[in-house]
Protein backbone atom coordinates (compact mmCIF):
# COMPACT_ATOMS: atom_id res chain seq x y z
CA UNK A 1 0.00 0.00 0.00
CA UNK A 2 0.99 3.48 -0.99
CA UNK A 3 0.22 6.60 0.89
CA UNK A 4 0.26 10.39 -0.32
CA UNK A 5 -1.30 13.31 -0.26
CA UNK A 6 -2.84 15.12 -3.36
CA UNK A 7 -5.59 17.82 -4.76
CA UNK A 8 -8.17 16.99 -6.45
CA UNK A 9 -11.53 18.00 -8.43
CA UNK A 10 -14.57 16.30 -8.40
CA UNK A 11 -15.73 15.19 -11.94
CA UNK A 12 -18.51 12.31 -11.13
CA UNK A 13 -19.83 10.79 -8.27
CA UNK A 14 -21.54 7.16 -7.91
CA UNK A 15 -23.46 5.95 -4.99
CA UNK A 16 -22.01 2.70 -3.25
CA UNK A 17 -23.65 0.52 -0.71
CA UNK A 18 -25.18 2.27 2.20
CA UNK A 19 -23.20 4.74 2.96
CA UNK A 20 -19.84 4.83 0.20
CA UNK A 21 -19.15 6.74 -2.89
CA UNK A 22 -17.34 5.89 -6.03
CA UNK A 23 -15.29 9.42 -7.15
CA UNK A 24 -14.08 10.18 -10.14
CA UNK A 25 -11.42 13.10 -9.81
CA UNK A 26 -8.77 15.05 -11.70
CA UNK A 27 -5.76 15.09 -9.72
CA UNK A 28 -2.84 16.96 -9.27
CA UNK A 29 -0.53 13.78 -8.77
CA UNK A 30 -2.24 11.07 -11.27
CA UNK A 31 -4.76 12.71 -13.61
CA UNK A 32 -7.74 11.62 -13.56
CA UNK A 33 -8.52 8.85 -10.70
CA UNK A 34 -11.06 6.72 -9.41
CA UNK A 35 -11.54 6.84 -5.30
CA UNK A 36 -14.04 4.68 -2.79
CA UNK A 37 -14.88 6.90 -0.09
CA UNK A 38 -16.24 5.20 2.93
CA UNK A 39 -18.81 6.55 5.56
CA UNK A 40 -19.37 9.35 3.53
CA UNK A 41 -23.33 9.12 3.82
CA UNK A 42 -23.70 7.93 6.93
CA UNK A 43 -26.05 9.40 9.80
CA UNK A 44 -22.72 8.08 12.00
CA UNK A 45 -20.11 10.07 9.74
CA UNK A 46 -18.70 13.25 11.50
CA UNK A 47 -19.79 16.51 9.85
CA UNK A 48 -22.04 16.61 6.30
CA UNK A 49 -18.61 15.16 4.36
CA UNK A 50 -21.65 14.22 1.12
CA UNK A 51 -21.05 17.92 0.55
CA UNK A 52 -17.21 17.90 -0.38
CA UNK A 53 -18.09 15.64 -3.36
CA UNK A 54 -19.96 18.07 -5.49
CA UNK A 55 -19.35 18.90 -8.95
CA UNK A 56 -15.98 20.66 -9.47
CA UNK A 57 -15.50 21.01 -5.05
CA UNK A 58 -11.77 21.34 -5.14
CA UNK A 59 -10.24 18.78 -2.31
CA UNK A 60 -7.06 18.04 -0.05
CA UNK A 61 -6.98 14.41 1.12
CA UNK A 62 -5.08 11.61 1.59
CA UNK A 63 -4.99 8.88 -1.51
CA UNK A 64 -4.11 5.46 -0.44
CA UNK A 65 -3.08 3.05 -3.93
CA UNK A 66 -3.76 -0.44 -2.99
CA UNK A 67 -2.01 -3.11 -5.09
CA UNK A 68 -3.84 -4.51 -8.12
CA UNK A 69 -6.99 -2.68 -7.47
CA UNK A 70 -8.19 -0.27 -9.47
CA UNK A 71 -9.57 2.41 -7.57
CA UNK A 72 -7.56 3.93 -5.25
CA UNK A 73 -8.77 4.83 -1.04
CA UNK A 74 -9.59 8.28 0.21
CA UNK A 75 -9.50 9.60 3.61
CA UNK A 76 -8.80 12.68 5.61
CA UNK A 77 -10.64 14.59 3.03
CA UNK A 78 -11.15 18.78 3.33
CA UNK A 79 -12.10 21.37 1.26
CA UNK A 80 -8.58 23.07 0.11
CA UNK A 81 -10.81 26.30 -1.22
CA UNK A 82 -13.96 26.79 0.38
CA UNK A 83 -16.54 28.21 -2.29
CA UNK A 84 -18.59 31.00 -1.15
CA UNK A 85 -21.05 31.46 -4.25
CA UNK A 86 -20.36 28.88 -6.58
CA UNK A 87 -22.86 26.14 -4.58
CA UNK A 88 -25.75 28.48 -4.09
CA UNK A 89 -26.05 30.58 -7.13
CA UNK A 90 -27.76 29.11 -9.92
CA UNK A 91 -26.16 30.21 -12.47
CA UNK A 92 -22.40 29.20 -11.17
CA UNK A 93 -23.94 25.97 -10.30
CA UNK A 94 -25.28 24.92 -13.31
CA UNK A 95 -21.93 25.54 -15.04
CA UNK A 96 -19.95 23.54 -12.46
CA UNK A 97 -22.11 20.52 -13.26
CA UNK A 98 -21.72 21.24 -16.91
CA UNK A 99 -17.41 21.44 -16.14
CA UNK A 100 -17.94 18.17 -14.22
CA UNK A 101 -19.49 16.30 -16.58
CA UNK A 102 -17.75 17.61 -20.19
CA UNK A 103 -14.42 17.07 -18.19
CA UNK A 104 -15.65 13.51 -17.24
CA UNK A 105 -16.55 13.07 -20.82
CA UNK A 106 -13.59 14.08 -22.32
CA UNK A 107 -10.95 13.80 -19.70
CA UNK A 108 -9.59 9.76 -19.60
CA UNK A 109 -5.56 10.33 -19.32
CA UNK A 110 -4.45 8.65 -16.18
CA UNK A 111 -1.64 10.43 -15.88
CA UNK A 112 -0.73 13.89 -14.65
CA UNK A 113 -0.66 17.11 -16.47
CA UNK A 114 0.62 20.11 -14.35
CA UNK A 115 -0.46 23.05 -16.21
CA UNK A 116 -4.00 21.62 -16.99
CA UNK A 117 -4.34 21.12 -13.55
CA UNK A 118 -3.68 24.10 -12.87
CA UNK A 119 -5.89 25.96 -15.57
CA UNK A 120 -8.83 24.09 -14.10
CA UNK A 121 -8.45 25.06 -10.57
CA UNK A 122 -7.78 28.08 -11.04
CA UNK A 123 -11.22 28.25 -13.17
CA UNK A 124 -13.01 27.09 -10.29
CA UNK A 125 -12.01 29.78 -8.30
CA UNK A 126 -12.33 32.71 -10.40
CA UNK A 127 -15.89 31.30 -10.75
CA UNK A 128 -16.67 31.28 -7.45
CA UNK A 129 -15.71 34.74 -7.37
CA UNK A 130 -16.90 36.71 -10.21
CA UNK A 131 -19.38 39.14 -10.53
CA UNK A 132 -19.60 40.21 -13.91
CA UNK A 133 -19.56 37.93 -17.18
CA UNK A 134 -20.79 34.39 -15.90
CA UNK A 135 -22.88 33.87 -18.69
CA UNK A 136 -20.34 34.15 -20.48
CA UNK A 137 -18.03 31.69 -18.75
CA UNK A 138 -18.80 28.35 -20.14
CA UNK A 139 -18.08 29.44 -23.62
CA UNK A 140 -14.79 30.31 -22.21
CA UNK A 141 -13.94 27.18 -20.64
CA UNK A 142 -14.48 25.57 -23.80
CA UNK A 143 -12.87 27.27 -26.13
CA UNK A 144 -9.55 27.02 -23.32
CA UNK A 145 -10.44 23.43 -22.96
CA UNK A 146 -9.86 22.69 -26.52
CA UNK A 147 -5.95 23.60 -26.23
CA UNK A 148 -5.34 20.79 -23.45
CA UNK A 149 -7.39 18.69 -25.62
CA UNK A 150 -4.97 18.78 -28.26
CA UNK A 151 -7.50 20.57 -30.90
CA UNK A 152 -7.19 24.40 -29.99
CA UNK A 153 -7.45 26.48 -33.22
CA UNK A 154 -4.31 26.52 -35.37
CA UNK A 155 -4.28 30.10 -35.94
CA UNK A 156 -4.91 33.71 -35.43
CA UNK A 157 -8.10 35.64 -35.86
CA UNK A 158 -8.09 38.26 -38.58
CA UNK A 159 -11.23 40.56 -39.32
CA UNK A 160 -13.69 38.90 -41.58
CA UNK A 161 -12.63 35.59 -40.91
CA UNK A 162 -14.33 32.31 -41.13
CA UNK A 163 -13.84 29.20 -39.29
CA UNK A 164 -13.23 26.03 -41.14
CA UNK A 165 -14.09 23.26 -38.57
CA UNK A 166 -12.68 20.52 -40.24
CA UNK A 167 -8.91 22.19 -40.25
CA UNK A 168 -9.56 23.49 -37.12
CA UNK A 169 -8.40 27.07 -38.64
CA UNK A 170 -9.44 30.41 -39.11
CA UNK A 171 -9.86 31.26 -43.64
CA UNK A 172 -10.43 34.52 -45.34
CA UNK A 173 -13.37 32.71 -47.42
CA UNK A 174 -16.46 30.58 -47.02
CA UNK A 175 -15.53 26.44 -47.42
CA UNK A 176 -16.91 25.03 -50.24
CA UNK A 177 -18.59 22.55 -47.59
CA UNK A 178 -21.03 23.69 -44.65
CA UNK A 179 -18.75 22.96 -41.56
CA UNK A 180 -17.80 26.55 -40.35
CA UNK A 181 -18.20 29.74 -38.54
CA UNK A 182 -19.73 32.58 -40.23
CA UNK A 183 -17.77 35.55 -39.30
CA UNK A 184 -20.16 36.71 -36.49
CA UNK A 185 -19.37 33.68 -34.56
CA UNK A 186 -15.32 33.33 -35.41
CA UNK A 187 -14.90 36.66 -34.09
CA UNK A 188 -16.51 35.46 -31.22
CA UNK A 189 -13.90 32.75 -31.00
CA UNK A 190 -11.23 34.70 -31.25
CA UNK A 191 -12.33 37.01 -28.99
CA UNK A 192 -12.50 34.13 -26.27
CA UNK A 193 -8.93 32.71 -27.27
CA UNK A 194 -7.60 36.60 -26.31
CA UNK A 195 -9.69 37.50 -23.40
CA UNK A 196 -8.77 37.57 -19.90
CA UNK A 197 -10.96 35.75 -17.60
CA UNK A 198 -11.52 38.92 -15.61
CA UNK A 199 -12.25 40.64 -18.88
CA UNK A 200 -15.44 38.32 -19.79
CA UNK A 201 -17.78 40.77 -18.95
CA UNK A 202 -16.87 42.99 -21.74
CA UNK A 203 -18.33 40.54 -24.30
CA UNK A 204 -21.53 41.91 -24.68
CA UNK A 205 -23.81 39.02 -25.89
CA UNK A 206 -27.68 38.10 -26.52
CA UNK A 207 -29.02 34.96 -25.37
CA UNK A 208 -29.74 34.01 -28.80
CA UNK A 209 -26.17 35.18 -29.70
CA UNK A 210 -24.94 33.15 -26.74
CA UNK A 211 -26.81 29.48 -27.59
CA UNK A 212 -26.11 29.96 -31.17
CA UNK A 213 -22.21 30.63 -30.59
CA UNK A 214 -22.56 27.34 -27.58
CA UNK A 215 -24.11 25.29 -30.76
CA UNK A 216 -21.48 25.58 -33.42
CA UNK A 217 -18.50 25.36 -30.35
CA UNK A 218 -20.02 21.89 -29.58
CA UNK A 219 -20.31 20.98 -33.34
CA UNK A 220 -16.27 21.51 -33.18
CA UNK A 221 -15.75 19.68 -30.35
CA UNK A 222 -17.59 17.11 -31.97
CA UNK A 223 -16.24 16.89 -34.66
CA UNK A 224 -13.11 15.58 -32.47
CA UNK A 225 -14.61 14.12 -29.81
CA UNK A 226 -18.10 12.42 -29.94
CA UNK A 227 -18.05 12.39 -26.12
CA UNK A 228 -19.32 15.67 -25.98
CA UNK A 229 -22.81 15.20 -26.96
CA UNK A 230 -22.97 12.81 -24.14
CA UNK A 231 -23.40 15.75 -21.82
CA UNK A 232 -27.04 16.24 -20.30
CA UNK A 233 -26.68 19.18 -18.50
CA UNK A 234 -26.32 20.79 -21.94
CA UNK A 235 -29.86 20.93 -21.61
CA UNK A 236 -30.03 22.55 -18.77
CA UNK A 237 -27.08 25.17 -19.47
CA UNK A 238 -29.09 26.31 -22.74
CA UNK A 239 -31.89 27.10 -20.01
CA UNK A 240 -30.02 29.11 -18.03
CA UNK A 241 -28.32 30.99 -20.43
Amino acid sequence: MKNYKARGIVLHTVKYGDSGLVVYLYTDVGGRRTYMVQGVRSARSKGNKAAFFQPMFLLEFEGLEMPHAEMHRMRDTAAAVPLTSLPFDVRKSTIALFMAETMYRLVREPEPEERFFDFVWDAVRALDSMTEGVANFHLWFLVKLSYFLGFYPGNAYHEGDCFDIPRGEFVPDIPGHRMYMEPEEARLLGALMDCRIDRLGDIRLSRGQRVAFLNVLLTFIGYHSDSIHAVKSLDILREVF
